[in-house]
């Protein structure tokens, strides 16, 4: 199986992409990981919030392929802890499917078609973060939930 993430717009801050790359790489020891970038939609000062989700969604759905598994990160998703979601990644990785895509939609969400396409919705706090810091948060418990599948020290530090 393999991981990939998807997100709307670059990340300006340097320190932030630092951090995600590290935890990139560190997740290359225990499955094939992608970031995939979707660039920040150009001429939007004319487009409604709807237009703009509709345009962001279909770039999302051109990224995914039928028999990929997709999981938006929604605020009103399903939360969990660390070892939940470890066993929630260990029960994609039984189950025989080739990807695992989660999305991190744009300023204003998703679109219906998006939701319509999605497999599942997992909500990371009901705190609201920037979709930049989402990024880092997703990859370093991506990174904490194979270490406790592996049984490492990682999460008890």
């Amino acid at each position: 199986m393999q991981i990939k993430l998807i997100a709307i717009g670059k990340t300006d801050n340097k320190q932030l992409q630092s951090l995600i790359e590290d935890y990139q790489k560190r997740l290359g020891f225990y499955i094939k990981f992608q970031l995939e970038i979707i660039p920040d939609l150009k001429k939007i000062k004319h487009l409604s919030e709807a237009q703009q989700k509709e345009k962001e969604g279909e770039l999302i759905l051109s990224k995914t392929q039928t028999s990929d598994t997709l999981i938006l990160l929604d605020e009103n998703g399903k939360q969990m802890d660390s070892i939940a979601f470890s066993n929630y990644l260990q029960k994609h990785l039984n189950s025989g499917i080739k990807q695992i895509i989660f999305v991190i939609g744009g300023p204003y969400g998703f679109s219906d078609g998006v939701y319509k396409r999605a497999n599942g919705k997992l909500g990371l706090s009901k705190m609201t973060f920037s979709h930049q810091m989402i990024r880092l948060f997703f990859v370093e418990q991506l990174y904490r939930g194979f270490t406790i599948l592996k049984n490492e020290p990682y999460h008890h530090r």
